[in-house]
């Protein structure tokens, strides 16, 4: 793709898109790591591991995954950290499989920091993620300088090099504990301070020479007129180049989704799906994305220190009363034991046709 210095076109998008195989992945975070920090940090940083777990997405026909990175990775270290990058990358061109970058992150714990990681909590659902930015450099307007200076040095890095899928420039920008706790105040602050910023970061993506293609996935609310949009969802949608989304219902609530975003006459990416006990499952969801040319990207590949197995209701200090045996994400145990070996038969069978 050639590059471009605005918002691709929709027929330039669909051009590209058209030229994909059907792109079907998951959420990249290996077993060993709790968060962004503890996967890429140098201490942490564990190739052979990471080369075994991309093993096991390819085994199920897998092309692509979708991967965390994280401003303070590249602050402390900036060219170890992106040679780190290419080595993920190289890994993954191995196993045929193409990796979609996120840049920034507004889920889980807002103050981030270098060093080692706390431990998981137990019965708690990704107990150790981080944001990125975390909320003092997202109100601190000075350091929004090395941000930019962050977006550029990767994207530059990694522009034309084919084994990026797409660039992914923040997810869910309207997540975080205000969301958790319904307050439309601080939910208005957070969205004065991220609208500019979400938009500058797709700016600086483009200047960069970006030649994959920008998104950044809606998941709040009803989308089925555009004045029904929040100003992140606007501002979401209205950058990217490929339209992407996230859903964890059934199969008739996926379908719903896609045809309110396919009146937006782009191609759409489901870049978080399967929740199994809310019906979002391979069986229920993999066949109408096909059907529907959407590309789509489970939550979780290896059980691990994210404790994705686990359902969300942890967070909110109670201690999951689904079955130990019934996961809610991810699809291997350890040693590459299915979960599920009839789900691993089904998205293998289904990748192959």
């Amino acid at each position: 793709m050639e590059m471009m210095s605005g918002r691709w076109t929709a027929e330039a998008a669909h051009g590209w898109f058209d030229a994909q195989p059907w792109l079907v992945g998951c959420n990249f975070t290996p077993a060993y790591a709790i968060n962004q920090l503890e996967m890429w940090q140098p201490e942490s940083f564990d190739l052979v591991a990471i080369a075994r777990e991309l093993a096991l997405a390819s085994s199920l026909g897998m092309n692509a995954v979708r991967v965390y990175l994280h401003d303070l990775l590249w602050l402390q270290d900036g060219p170890g950290f992106l040679d780190r990058v290419d080595a993920f990358l190289r890994a993954a061109d191995r196993h045929g499989i193409r990796t979609m970058l996120v840049l920034f992150d507004s889920c889980w714990d807002p103050e981030p920091a270098l060093g080692p990681q706390r431990a998981p909590r137990a019965g708690v659902h990704n107990s150790g993620w981080v944001q990125s930015p975390g909320i003092p450099a997202l109100n601190d307007a000075s350091q929004h300088l090395r941000l930019e200076s962050y977006v550029k040095d990767v994207v530059r890095r990694f522009a034309n090099d084919s084994r990026v899928l797409a660039w992914d420039i923040w997810n869910e920008p309207d997540n975080g504990p205000e969301v958790a706790l319904c307050d439309p105040v601080a939910l208005k602050a957070k969205a004065d301070l991220v609208v500019p910023l979400l938009n500058a970061a797709f700016g600086w993506a483009r200047e960069s020479g970006a030649t994959q293609p920008l998104t950044s996935g809606i998941w709040l609310g009803d989308w089925s007129a555009p004045d029904l949009l929040s100003p992140i969802q606007r501002a979401q949608t209205g950058q990217s180049d490929v339209i992407s989304f996230h859903n964890y219902g059934n199969a008739e609530d996926f379908v719903t989704r896609v045809k309110w975003l396919g009146a937006m006459g782009r191609p759409l990416m489901c870049t978080e799906f399967m929740a199994r006990p809310a019906g979002s499952t391979f069986q229920a969801i993999l066949p109408p994305a096909k059907e529907y040319k959407v590309g789509a990207f489970c939550w979780g590949l290896v059980r691990g220190k994210t404790q994705t197995h686990l359902p969300w209701d942890g967070w909110d200090g109670r201690l999951p009363d689904t079955p130990a045996d019934a996961w809610f994400h991810d699809i291997f145990d350890e040693g590459g034991v299915a979960h599920d070996p009839t789900e691993v038969e089904f998205l293998r069978l289904l990748s192959a046709i």
